[in-house]
């Protein structure tokens, strides 16, 4: 039985975006699926625009998403190799140089390769989209190369190919008008014809195809925003590829498990931001709070300014509130900064606005209040410190108790319900909180 060899073949042309990501992974999968290779080739060939920079956030992305593989190589390695070939196709007729006046000055001839095309319908079959058929006589004798030593991307993909022994071109679906060309230096060659999928385009909110300007990022930047890998590969499986059924959620091996290109759309797939927030809250949530803490640690190293012990309470507010891990990191310094410094509450503030409150009022609820909360017993959960505090607050009046209680001890007009404020705090800071805010509206009274 043939081994299946997929490729990973991308452009060190530009930073690390959505649509290589989800190329790169289709291709891992069906590869892994099949118990399969992968080879990841970096193509190179256009020396002007290919950086090391580019090609290194590339990798460092595609580890970050667990997509790995069997062989690298790089096309700028295999230029003896490109040209070999060339002049072997020149010698048998297949191929010819053609002297031809430079695009770049008018005042000089170059010479570069064409290939002889023998002008006929090509016929492949595409695993999503069935049989495609071309009439190649439109595209005349093509070039292959600028030179012997520059080959073209066009020849150089064909040659890789063949040589790494690939069987499945998986790639996007304005791969398809590349395919007769490239099944023409196939046939000179005499290259195996390897099988073709087209995955559908992802497309943006407006239905046009997903680009920087329409708001694609680098995959990086989801990594630095807070997305976790987990969340970005369940994502991108779901794009253009359903599984069958209502299922949703899929860890990367569970997508090699049930991956096939059987089930991959032909239309195009659309981006939603939102949509992969809400998967991504998902998979924050399935994460102990020590990995929670870790994952916030490796967006910002200056979260180990917080207390621990109160940071780790924290968490489950964080899992139940933020979608990303930037969130989080903005709670923190926000709604829930509360937790990490004493709170400056204002006099009038701490008053409730109901027309039957009012200084004496409120300043006798927050003294019984504490006394309630010093015959709690130690480290008592939210909803047992609720279960005792809301009798209280229900015959005296919700507004009146809860308001004041949450104000002295957030000092903030947001922040999170009294009882989990004191559950996070203990018992002993609560109280000192709340005396804070005695002293308050005593000293101003």
């Amino acid at each position: 039985m043939t081994t299946v060899i997929t490729r990973i073949p991308p452009s060190p042309t530009g930073r690390f975006h959505i649509g290589t990501a989800r190329t790169a992974l289709f291709n891992y999968l069906f590869a892994r699926h099949h118990n399969g290779r992968i080879v990841f080739r970096s193509e190179d060939t256009d020396k002007t625009r290919s950086k090391k920079e580019y090609e290194d956030e590339i990798i460092n992305g595609l580890h970050w998403l667990g997509i790995t593989w069997d062989e690298f190589s790089r096309q700028s390695e295999h230029t003896s190799r490109y040209r070999a070939l060339l002049e072997k196709l020149i010698n048998e007729g297949k191929a010819y140089i053609s002297k031809e006046q430079s695009k770049n000055d008018s005042s000089k001839t170059v010479e570069i390769v064409r290939l002889k095309n023998p002008g006929r319908e090509i016929t492949f079959n595409d695993i999503i989209r069935g049989d495609i058929t071309f009439d190649t006589t439109e595209l005349g004798d093509f070039v292959i190369a600028r030179s012997l030593d520059d080959a073209l991307y066009h020849f150089a993909v064909v040659v890789d190919d063949m040589d790494a022994g690939v069987t499945h071109v998986i790639r996007g679906e304005d791969g398809i008008s590349n395919t007769p060309r490239q099944i023409l230096i196939q046939e000179a060659i005499d290259a195996k014809r390897p099988a073709y999928a087209h995955l559908p385009l992802i497309l943006d909110e407006k239905r046009a195809k997903l680009s920087k300007r329409s708001g694609a990022t680098s995959v990086m930047d989801y990594r630095d925003e807070g997305f976790l890998p987990e969340a970005i590969v369940n994502y991108l499986a779901l794009l253009g590829w359903n599984p069958g059924g209502d299922r949703e959620y899929f860890s990367l091996t569970e997508l090699v498990d049930v991956f096939s290109l059987d089930n991959v759309q032909k239309g195009g797939a659309s981006w939603n931001r939102d949509k992969l927030i809400s998967v991504n809250q998902r998979w924050m949530r399935k994460l102990s709070d020590t990995e929670y803490l870790i994952n916030m640690k490796n967006i910002s190293p200056n979260i180990n300014s917080f207390d621990e012990t109160l940071l780790t309470k924290t968490v489950p507010l964080l899992k139940e509130r933020a979608r990303t891990f930037s969130e989080a990191l903005d709670m923190l310094s926000g709604e829930l900064a509360c937790i990490f410094t004493p709170p400056k509450p204002e006099h009038d503030i701490l008053i409730s606005k109901e027309p039957d409150n009012s200084l004496g009022a409120t300043q006798r609820h927050l003294e019984t209040l504490i006394s309630m909360i010093n015959s709690l017993p130690n480290e008592a959960p939210a909803d047992i410190i609720k279960t005792m505090l809301m009798p209280y607050a229900d015959k005296e009046g919700r507004a009146e108790v809860l308001w004041p209680l949450r104000y002295a001890l957030s000092g903030q007009k947001r922040s999170p319900d009294p009882f989990t404020l004191i559950e996070i705090l203990g018992n002993d800071e609560s109280v000192k909180r709340i005396n804070a805010a005695l002293a308050i509206l005593v000293n101003n009274e």
